[in-house]
């Protein structure tokens, strides 16, 4: 075996609440077997993080090491973009818009001659029982 062959994986912080540790999600495509579609696949391995340098959304370069811990087998080399938002103390406004009043509803007489024939028709029927 050749020896400073490590395996080297580029992947996005989910989860750095243990110390010293960050989980890391790695994503990667593979083709589906039967459709051949390129389907997306997301593994997650447990880093060690010495100086707790990484937040979550960071994208870091992660280097295979010996076992650290019983999942521990990751460490962190190097931190390639910061993926965390800012937070702004200044507040935005968005004006709220006012509904148009430009739609303009034209009362038909065709509605009430609809509703004349259906009362005429009720009353032809009630009086028949009668």
């Amino acid at each position: 075996m050749v020896r400073g062959r490590r395996k080297i994986r580029v992947g996005r912080v989910v989860s750095n609440k243990m110390d010293k540790t960050v989980v890391v999600a790695v994503e990667w495509r593979q083709t589906h077997p039967l459709y051949n579609k390129s389907v997306k696949r997301v593994t997650k391995f447990h880093a060690h993080d010495e100086d707790n340098g990484s937040k979550v959304g960071d994208v870091v370069n992660i280097m295979e090491t010996r076992p650290m811990s019983k999942t521990k087998r990751w460490r962190v080399t190097q931190v390639v973009g910061a993926g965390a938002i800012p937070i702004s103390d200044e507040l935005i406004e968005i004006p709220e818009e006012e509904p148009e009043d430009s739609i303009d509803v034209k009362e038909d007489d065709s509605v009430d001659e609809f509703e004349n024939e259906d009362q005429s028709e009720d009353q032809g029927e009630q009086e028949e029982k009668e």
